[in-house]
């Protein structure tokens, strides 16, 4: 079950989050839920695999700000790196970066779901 205590083991700094929403713990937790189903997610792989690293970057800097403002470190250090890269439309191997996301993404689903 998704705690104050399983997002601080999965890394993220929950009471920065939480100070965000005004300590409010239902909002938190709610918005939690809300961003691993943000269609960013989504439209992030894709956008540099089809060459639009314009639509990657946008995509990419979208969930920046959300993931800074709910202090999720381990899928926010990731996304942080690829937005860079994106805004300078560098042309490079995106998928590490994308895998590392996926990944933490998968992460915090499952804590989610338990």
């Amino acid at each position: 079950m998704l705690n104050m205590d399983t997002l601080r083991a999965f890394g993220a700094d929950a009471e920065e989050g939480l100070r965000r929403c005004v300590n409010n713990e239902g909002l938190y937790f709610r918005l939690v839920n809300l961003t691993v189903k943000d269609p960013n997610f989504q439209a992030l792989p894709e956008a540099p695999a089809q060459g639009d690293l314009k639509a990657g970057f946008e995509a990419a800097h979208a969930l920046k700000g959300v993931l800074a403002n709910l202090s999720l470190t381990p899928i926010l250090t990731p996304v942080v790196q690829i937005t860079e890269l994106l805004r300078g439309r560098v042309e490079t191997d995106y998928q590490p970066y994308l895998d590392e996301i996926a990944a933490q993404r998968a992460k915090l689903e499952a804590m989610i779901a338990e």
